[in-house]
C-alpha cells in the first residue's frame, strides 16, 4: 500500500501480506504516514476508539481531530470506528460519526480523499471506502446504518446537500471488472474506471437502493426501497424496480 504521492493502492491482501515488516505493512495499510510519533500518536487515538459511554465521546472529542487533515468544531465520533489513513479525511462542524463507522481513504495520489460537509450523520456501521478513489458528501446529509459508499479506480462519489440516504445502501464509483478474456479468472482481469457517481442535492433513497458506478440520481428525486439504479435518472423524479424506472415526477404540494 504505497504512501507517497502519484502511487496506486496495492490490493489489500498483497500489502497485509507482503515481504516488508509487520510494522512497515501496519503503517503503510493503516496509518499511511511515516514517522514513529505519527504511529504513537494513531495508536493512543485507536485505543481510545473502543472507551464507552460519555468518558469516550470526550476523549475521542478532544484527541481525534488532530488525526484528520481537517476536523471542523463540534464533531462527535462513537465507539469502534475504524480509520485508515485518516491523514486524507476531512470533517466539516457538527457532524457525527456513528459506533461502528469505517473510513477508509487509502489513495495516494489525493490529500483530500473523504469529504464529509458540515452536520452530516453517519449512523451506525456507516462504511466509507475509497481505494484510488474518493467520496464527498455535502452539508446536513444523513446516511442510514449500515450503508456502504465504495469508490475505487479513480471513480469518484459525490452525495449532495440535504440528501437522505435511508439503511443498507450501496452507493459506488467504479469497481466494474473486466470479463473479456475466458482463459483466467474475472479477479484477475482488473477493474475499469465507470466515471463519476453522483446524487444530487435533496435527494431521498429508501432503504436497501443501490446505485451502480457512473450514473446520476437528479436531484430532488426519491428512489424507493430496494431499488437498483443502472442508468441516470433525471430531476424531481419518483422511482421504482431493478432496474429503477421513472413512475412519475414530484409536483408542487405532493404529499407522497
Amino acid at each position: 500500500m504505497a504512501i507517497l504521492s502519484g502511487q496506486a493502492v496495492e490490493k489489500t491482501h498483497a500489502a497485509v501480506t507482503g515481504d516488508r515488516s509487520a510494522l512497515a505493512r501496519y503503517r503503510s495499510v493503516i496509518v499511511g504516514r511515516p514517522g514513529f510519533l505519527n504511529l504513537l500518536y494513531f495508536e493512543w487515538c485507536i485505543w481510545l476508539s473502543s472507551v464507552p459511554g460519555a468518558l469516550g465521546l470526550l476523549l475521542r472529542k478532544l484527541f481525534w481531530p488532530r488525526l484528520f487533515g481537517s476536523c471542523g468544531r463540534k464533531v462527535y465520533f462513537g465507539a469502534n470506528v475504524t480509520l485508515m489513513h485518516p491523514h486524507r479525511i476531512h470533517i466539516g462542524d457538527g457532524s457525527v460519526i456513528g459506533n461502528g463507522c469505517i473510513l477508509d481513504a487509502r489513495n495516494a495520489d489525493l490529500e483530500r480523499v473523504i469529504v464529509l460537509g458540515e452536520d452530516v450523520v453517519l449512523s451506525h456501521g456507516v462504511m466509507i471506502s475509497c481505494k484510488n478513489g474518493s467520496v464527498t458528501v455535502g452539508r446536513s446529509v444523513g446516511i442510514g446504518s449500515y450503508t456502504v459508499i465504495h469508490s475505487t479506480t479513480h471513480s469518484p462519489v459525490r452525495i449532495g446537500d440535504d440528501a437522505i440516504v435511508a439503511s443498507h445502501c450501496y452507493i459506488v464509483g467504479g469497481g466494474d471488472y473486466n470479463m473479456d478474456r475466458l482463459e483466467i479468472p474475472i479477479a484477475q482481469q482488473g477493474q475499469r474506471a465507470t466515471g463519476e457517481t453522483r446524487v444530487e442535492d435533496g435527494v431521498w433513497l429508501g432503504a436497501h437502493v443501490t446505485i451502480v458506478g457512473g450514473v446520476s440520481v437528479g436531484k430532488h428525486s426519491v428512489v424507493g426501497a430496494g431499488s437498483v439504479v443502472v442508468k441516470p435518472l433525471p430531476p424531481l423524479a419518483i422511482c421504482v424496480g431493478a432496474p429503477a424506472r421513472v413512475v412519475r415526477l414530484r409536483t408542487e404540494g405532493d404529499g407522497s
